[in-house]
């Protein structure tokens, strides 16, 4: 029997991201079978890159900024205190199975006055080894191919007031799920492009009070983009647009130890019933177009909750927890982590997943790592226009 590379490529591509529920699968609600989960191309876009945000069960909409904001929010780039630094991070992927599938995430940021920032970064989806073969002998075997997926982002970040920023991401998207090969059935299928944008918004402010506290607010929309195809115009893929929203409250115990709430929501921009509509029509229609109607809509939005503490902002520690519907992907993981912060200018973080729902994951029991570097330059006082 012949082995359609391509398509076997793209579904074990859109499983393994999405815990190896995401397939279009009528369920039960309301008593009706009308439930579907939502599937959409190139979903490594969705993965959480760094090990800070995956500890704190995928929440960071609203977090203490970072070099890793270009993915989470560009608008808290701009908040940073530090002049220019920049992030790796290293995830592998189906780690309990194999060992040559992982996710690597660079950034690097220059904040180029107080009340401007920009960054890059690059996401890469590294797929392993794929063996393309016509039957069961040493002999059928036509080729070798390393299938991967990758995006590269460009970032500005603006302060408006001393509260307040946006930032802007545009994003160029590549997969290459089946390389140059054209037999096993695998002739229809071929590499995708296409770019995308994100646009978020930040708002953080010091509350009064005996201690001191400060409160954060964040909203994105992720992944605005064409949708892609792998094979002709007329079959194309949604990309997995997202909104999220969220918030943190920080507090100082002591000038020694604090502790961060946080909570996001988010929910994909996505058709719930796949079909043929514009990427507009998709993105504002998916409040309302599933088939089990508002509770089913409820169904869709994913909650991801997390605290971290620091002690003296040079150690942290991390717990977070992920929940996902049942009919939507059924996904549940508590998460774990520890932190390091120099005085200086390098960070360390490191995460752990645990399923909760006896229910395998890709990342389950993967230890995920990044490091961080951020340094000052020399300042000098300036007039702002937000002053």
């Amino acid at each position: 029997m012949k082995l359609r590379a391509g398509i076997l490529l793209i579904v074990i591509s859109v499983l393994t991201v999405r815990g190896f529920a995401q397939v279009t699968n009528p369920g039960t609600l309301n008593g009706s079978d009308s439930t579907y989960v939502i599937t959409t191309a190139v979903p490594f876009l969705t993965i959480s890159p760094d090990a800070r945000h995956a500890a704190l069960g995928d929440a960071g909409v609203a977090t203490s900024p970072d070099a890793n904001s270009t993915y989470w929010n560009a608008a808290k780039l701009v908040f940073i205190d530090k002049a220019y630094g920049g992030t790796f991070s290293y995830t592998p992927w189906l780690g309990k199975i194999i060992n040559d599938m992982s996710i690597s995430y660079l950034s690097g940021f220059y904040k180029f006055s107080r009340e401007q920032a920009v960054a890059v970064s690059m996401k890469y989806f590294d797929l392993g080894d794929i063996t393309f073969t016509t039957g069961p002998n040493a002999a059928d075997i036509t080729g070798v191919f390393n299938p991967r997926e990758y995006a590269f982002d460009a970032t500005y970040s603006r302060l408006l007031t001393e509260n307040f920023s946006v930032g802007l991401t545009a994003r160029y998207i590549h997969s290459n799920l089946t390389g140059a090969f054209s037999g096993n059935g695998a002739s229809d299928a071929r590499p995708a492009s296409t770019a995308a944008a994100d646009v978020g918004v930040y708002y953080t402010k010091a509350m009064k009070g005996a201690k001191n506290s400060n409160l954060s607010l964040g909203a994105t929309i992720t992944n605005i983009g064409g949708k892609i195809s792998y094979s002709n115009a007329s079959n194309k893929d949604f990309l997995p647009t997202n909104i999220r929203i969220g918030g943190v409250y920080t507090t100082e115990l002591d000038p020694y130890n604090s502790f961060s709430f946080i909570l996001d929501f988010n929910k994909l921009m996505v058709p719930t019933v796949p079909g043929n509509k514009s990427v507009l029509s998709g993105m504002f229609g998916s409040f309302s177009d599933a088939p089990g109607g508002a509770k089913e809509e409820i169904h869709e939005i994913i909650t991801n909750a997390g605290v971290e503490y620091w002690y003296n902002k040079t150690f942290a520690a991390r717990l977070g927890y992920f929940l996902e519907a049942k009919d939507k992907g059924n996904r549940k993981y508590m998460t774990i982590g520890l932190g390091f912060r120099s005085k200086k200018f390098f960070g360390f973080d490191m995460a752990y997943l645990v399923p909760t729902n006896k229910r395998e994951t890709p990342l389950a029991e993967t230890l995920r790592f990044s490091i961080l570097f951020q340094w000052n330059k020399k300042t000098v006082e300036e007039e702002s226009v937000t002053d």
